[in-house]
């Protein structure tokens, strides 16, 4: 996907109240003033998914983290508008998630049409490869879950296989998810709407932490 750079963007993201400049393992209690649990949504893209989540459900606590200062910005501009108090962004890339996140302080994590990577020798950077499940396993609360879209079957493939490799309990597993149960409730990103008005089937798991 090719990204417009947004001039400005950079520094509009540096000003912002809504973006954590400096986050410490451990303190996202003291960020939101409360003790509810956090739940994370790493590539939010322009955040139409993660925002929707944190209207849904005020007690919870969402952190949206993006390392596209330019896509970053749109989230912004949208939260700039809705001043949801459950909702932070960070601009930083996933490789560092264990770096801002205690062990055990994430309670949920969202994966959303991430990167597929498709040469093989990118498949560490895959965001649902064994590389990765091992970072998440590291902030993820006992028994913490991490839910995953996608629309490419090849990734959803890899990502299952890589998720039972790594000992993760498969809660739920669907290569058609608007034609089956589990699509009551879903949220949609903006991909998803894009994709599944063109008949494109989306491929969902829900995996639980051993």
């Amino acid at each position: 996907m090719r990204l417009k750079n947004i001039p400005g963007s950079r520094e509009k993201i540096a000003e912002s109240e809504y973006v954590i400049k400096e986050p410490v393992p451990g303190r996202w209690r003291e960020v939101f003033v409360n003790d509810a649990p956090v739940r994370i949504e790493i590539g939010m893209g322009k955040g139409a998914f993660i925002m929707e989540l944190a209207r849904q459900n005020p007690s919870v606590n969402y952190v949206g983290i993006e390392k596209f200062s330019s896509v970053l910005f749109r989230a912004i501009q949208k939260q700039e508008t809705e001043d949801l108090p459950n909702l932070r962004f960070l601009r930083m890339d996933a490789e560092e998630i264990c770096s801002v996140f205690a062990p055990g302080e994430v309670d949920r994590i969202y994966l959303n049409f991430s990167d597929p990577w498709p040469k093989e020798r990118h498949a560490k950077r895959r965001l649902t490869s064994k590389t990765f499940l091992s970072r998440y396993s590291l902030i993820l609360k006992e028994k913490g879950e991490i839910e995953f879209k996608t629309d490419n079957k090849d990734l959803f493939g890899f990502s299952v296989e890589e998720a039972r490799e790594a000992g993760w309990e498969i809660l739920t597993e669907t290569w058609d998810l608007h034609g089956s149960e589990y699509a009551a409730g879903n949220v949609m990103t903006e991909y998803e709407e894009k994709f599944s008005a063109m008949g494109i089937p989306i491929c969902k798991y829900i995996i639980k932490k051993a």
